[in-house]
């Protein structure tokens, strides 16, 4: 079902170093300024992750320069949760910590239940095969649910 996009999206995963910045860099990418776009993670206890950085690159998505921050650190930034149109949990943890912090307020909560490829694969090759899953997970996700790519979005 190809939704409206909203005027603000905030991508949540367990760490904000692999999926979450994925999806808000990938989004940035396919729909330009027509969307506000954050992420954030339960914990901020990591550094983006490199083989998030390579394969999103290789979209000519640039995470090198994303910096880490929990739900908490967004609250004390005075960053308010009530200002987002929508929030998407990529992860069982993030879904839970969203509807606890979204229950007193009327915000939609969706869930896309993508990969966590960081345990994955023994070789860079396999891991980097991984990444690039739960890339195009997400890639079909937000073309699934917003549309295609706006044209010159990216550029």
């Amino acid at each position: 079902m190809t939704g409206q996009l909203p005027s603000s999206v905030l991508f949540c995963c367990d760490h904000n170093s692999v999926r979450s910045p994925m999806a808000e860099g990938l989004m940035k990418k396919f729909y330009g300024q027509r969307a506000y776009v954050q992420s954030v993670g339960v914990h901020n206890d990591r550094e983006i992750d490199g083989f998030t950085v390579t394969v999103c690159d290789e979209m000519g998505v640039k995470l090198d320069r994303h910096r880490v921050r929990s739900f908490d650190e967004m609250e004390d930034w005075g960053d308010d949760l009530s200002g987002f149109d929508l929030i998407i949990a990529l992860s069982p943890a993030s879904l839970r910590r969203a509807q606890e912090l979204t229950r007193y307020y009327h915000l939609d909560v969706e869930y896309w239940p993508v990969l966590d490829p960081t345990g994955l694969g023994e070789t860079r090759p396999d891991k980097l095969a991984a990444y690039r899953q739960t890339r195009n997970q997400i890639v079909d996700r937000l073309i699934g649910r917003f549309g295609p790519p706006a044209r010159g979005a990216g550029d």
